[in-house]
This record gives C-alpha cells, structure tokens and sequence, in this order.
C-alpha cells in the first residue's frame, strides 16, 4: 500500500477556450548496451509505458492540470501518481490536442482536451505509488513504444520525444 494518494475529481481542473488541460510526460532512462566484445558500450534510451485501465493498448503518465499547481508539478504528480517514478523534466515536448470519449463534462462537452507533455529523466522508480493496484509498468525501446502506444496524439509526442534526444544526444543524427 502506498503513503501516496492519487488526486481525483475535477473541482480545481483547468479548462482554456473548451478544451480540458492535461499534463503528463515521456520517462525515460538510459540502458548501457555492452557490444559481443564486452570493450565498447552504447547507451540506449528506453520509455516507461503503463497499461490502460480502460481498454488496449500503452500509454504514458498524463491527467488533469489543477489550478493550485504549474503543468510541471502536474506532470510530475501523474508520474508518480500513475506510473510509479520520479525524476527530472528536462524537456517541453509542446502540446497536443485530442477528443476524449471519457473526459466530456459541462465545461468540455465535447470531450475536447489539450495536453502539455514533458520529457521525464527517471532518478527513481517506487515499490510503491497510488494507482499499482491497476497499472502495470513497461520499459520499451522506442520503435516498440511507438507500436504499442493506444493513442495517435501520444505517437506524435513520442516521436517528438525521439528527435528530441537525438538531436540533444546523438550528434551524427540527420534527424529533423
């Protein structure tokens, strides 16, 4: 059981011209591949992803942005909250906009939602958090994520994420 508690309701939920704010982040972590000789090593980046509660398929930590907090601390809260882990944001990955089936209310009737995404350095992952009971944590390469990823505006920040790092870490990259 976790001293943490996950926040819910919607009483303190940010809306801007229709659109519900979300906020959430891409963690991730460097894995230190050895090459066959065992003299090199390349360091790997591989993305946390948790199960849906509510269908198929993997997401990333994400959930209503409040009016006591920044998108920030948002994001950082639905990391633990959901996923588990702590870290650093060391990126604005730029928003993303998308029509939710679950999240249509008075304020949003539409289902209309905009999120803020950040990329998250995991430092720590937590044998304990609020929502272990329901999500199931997976570290994937990033062609696996993007496959197994249930919603196209997560893609798209996904692959944002990727040029991103590659730019920011590899420095050969042609990526644009």
């Amino acid at each position: 059981m976790s001293d943490l508690v996950a926040r819910t309701g919607r009483l303190q939920q940010r809306y801007e011209d229709g659109f519900r704010l979300i906020a959430g982040c891409i963690p991730f972590k460097y894995i230190n591949m050895k090459e066959n000789d065992g003299d090199t090593s390349e360091n790997i980046v591989e993305v946390l992803m948790i199960n849906s509660t509510s269908g198929p398929g993997l997401l990333f930590p994400k959930g209503g942005w409040e009016t006591d907090e920044t998108a920030e601390e948002a994001a950082a809260r639905e990391a633990i909250e959901e996923a588990g882990v702590r870290g650093d944001l060391v990126h604005f990955l730029g928003f993303y906009a998308f029509k939710s089936k679950t999240l249509q209310d008075e304020c949003s009737p539409e289902g209309l939602c905009k999120a803020a995404m950040y990329a998250l350095l995991v430092k720590e992952e937590l044998e304990s958090w609020p929502e272990k009971s329901s999500r199931e944590r997976s570290w994937l390469k990033i062609p696996e994520a993007i496959q197994r990823c249930r919603h196209p505006w997560m893609r798209e920040a996904l692959e944002g994420f990727s040029k991103w790092y590659a730019k920011k870490y590899d420095p050969n990259s042609t990526s644009d």
